[in-house]
């Protein structure tokens, strides 16, 4: 099997549809944050996700044009902040809704640090704490990998988001 290593789109591809299909995939919710003081910021993204367990590291897709990417560039940190089913107001914060930037998106929430000093949700279903590895950068978008430092969490129901909207999961018990 011949794999390219950057194989060109196809240009009759419209990024619409694509962005349609996607929208059919329910997505765990989580805010990215990075940065400390004034200079803190955060986005709410469907595309944290583990990308290896030995060693541990995390993967997040930013756009680069987002108020967050050059925050975590700079800092070389960022915290995936996994939200629960009651945290639709944070996640809404976080994407922009309101018009909040910035520091003002973290008001109203308990936030600490841990090993990086990247801020976490205090009542998140799960934070993890990453140290920038490396970054991919490719067309709109980096790829943004990260060595897991530290990791908060208490459980429960998780925030998904589908079809436009947030609805939730709770896993039933194990037989």
């Amino acid at each position: 099997m011949n794999v390219a290593s950057h194989p060109v789109p196809p240009a009759h591809i419209d990024p619409s549809a694509l962005k349609r299909a996607m929208r059919s995939l329910a997505g765990g919710v989580s805010v990215i944050t990075a940065g400390a003081g004034d200079r803190r910021s955060g986005a709410t993204v469907t595309s944290a996700h583990s990308f290896s367990m030995e060693p541990p590291t995390m993967v997040v897709s930013l756009n680069l044009s987002s108020s967050t990417w050059p925050v975590v560039r700079d800092f070389g940190h960022f915290a995936v902040n996994i939200l629960a089913l009651d945290q639709q107001a944070i996640a809404d914060r976080f994407a922009g809704r309101g018009g909040l930037k910035g520091p003002e998106r973290y008001a109203g929430a308990g936030w600490t640090t841990l090993e990086t000093g990247a801020p976490l949700l205090v009542d998140s279903l799960a934070g993890i704490d990453c140290e920038v590895e490396e970054v991919i950068e490719r067309h709109s978008h980096a790829l943004v990998f990260g060595r897991v430092r530290a990791v908060l969490g208490s459980g429960g129901a998780c925030l998904l988001y589908a079809n436009g909207g947030y609805g939730g999961f709770a896993a039933s018990a194990a037989a």
